[in-house]
């Protein structure tokens, strides 16, 4: 008995149009367009190390030459909901440098030379204009840093993101001897620690920035309003990029008699939670705040209600990095990060611990 016209079983389902990536949200033309121009900018922060070009699987890179007794040092980081500010602002240019800076500061306390770094971008849709700005940004952060970009992923995430968001992450690699790892066994009674100052609020601690200062129920500013006692829109101070200090730290690194013992990255947690990372446990730090010049932001915010003690577990509040030194070094110290340009000053000393067990002890 043959099957009925309408039998489901013997009908074909209609003809659709060819279905492309392209029409899924993922446009691999302007994906090899970036790819393009980045190959132009890298070419800057370039190494002898190096050993391929860009655009391969994986990049390759050789330890530098004359190293004893080799370690290396690696760590992974991001920047937050300031790219929230960046995105509502439509600046794209500085954000680079701050995932440059939160990965090297955080390598080059251990005493190592950043060498090089791999970047991760996941947007909601590529826009070369704003990834190239976004790479130039990267690259400046490596050319201060003194370390390659060495590769990187650029992914598109229709659906899951918005299209004009985007995501940064990277990992950087460095290399230190054995012998000079920084670090708390290295710390002593009576060392001095000498201040890094901060460009801002760099990049940590900026949901409650936001909070603070742009929603409706706080301060509710806008990023183009220039701030009374400030002299540039709101969107440029909070913009400003977070201070890198390889530099500074590998030149005192490297001063005879080895004065350098330790250092902090002052980040996420702020000043009470980040130097007692480097400290062992029968020591404190004492670190007087007013010894730290204070960029007028952080007042901004904390006059929105934020607690002292909050502000001093949150943010920098001026000091972007502490060196743990040898007293007797402390003016070869200063004399060295003044040659090299970094603004920087004693904000404390190393202490026995008390009975309470605080291992640190502000003032203000």
């Amino acid at each position: 008995m043959a099957d009925a016209p309408n039998d489901p079983r013997t009908q074909r389902a209609p003809r659709k149009a060819p279905l492309s990536y392209r029409q899924a949200g993922v446009d691999i033309d302007a994906g090899a367009e970036v790819v393009r121009r980045i190959g132009r900018l890298v070419e800057r922060v370039r190494r002898p190390e190096q050993l391929d070009a860009l655009g391969g699987f994986a990049g390759l890179f050789a330890l530098p030459p004359g190293l004893e007794d080799p370690v290396l040092a690696a760590c992974t980081d991001g920047v937050g909901t300031k790219l929230a500010v960046a995105q509502a602002a439509g600046r794209h240019d500085t954000v680079g440098i701050d995932l440059v800076a939160m990965c090297v500061n955080d390598l080059v306390v251990t005493g190592a030379e950043p060498l090089f770094l791999l970047d991760y971008v996941a947007t909601g849709r590529v826009d070369p204009d704003v990834l190239e700005s976004i790479v130039a940004g990267i690259v400046e952060g490596c050319a201060q840093a003194g370390c390659a970009l060495l590769g990187g992923e650029t992914a598109e995430h229709p659906g899951t993101m918005a299209p004009s968001d985007y995501d940064l992450s990277a990992c950087a690699v460095g290399v230190v001897e054995r012998k000079r790892i920084l670090g708390p066994d290295r710390v002593r009674e009576g060392d001095a620690i000498v201040g890094l100052w901060s460009s801002g609020i760099h990049a940590n601690g900026f949901s409650l920035v936001r909070k603070a200062l742009l929603s409706a129920e706080h301060a509710g500013l806008d990023l183009h309003d220039v701030p009374p006692g400030f002299d540039r829109p709101l969107a440029d101070v909070l913009l400003e990029p977070t201070r890198i200090y390889v530099r500074p730290v590998l030149a005192v690194r490297d001063l005879p008699g080895a004065p350098l013992h330790a250092a902090a990255h002052v980040t996420g947690g702020g000043i009470v939670e980040n130097l007692p990372r480097v400290l062992p446990g029968h020591l404190s730090a004492h670190v007087d705040l007013t010894a730290i010049p204070r960029p007028r932001i952080f007042d901004l915010v904390a006059a929105q209600g934020v607690p002292a003690d909050e502000m001093a577990r949150t943010f920098n509040l001026g000091l972007g990095m502490a060196l743990f030194v040898d007293a007797d070094a402390v003016d070869d110290v200063l004399a060295c990060l003044r040659d090299g340009g970094a603004d920087a000053g004693i904000v404390g000393r190393v202490r026995p611990r008390g009975t309470d067990g605080r291992a640190i002890v502000v003032s203000s």
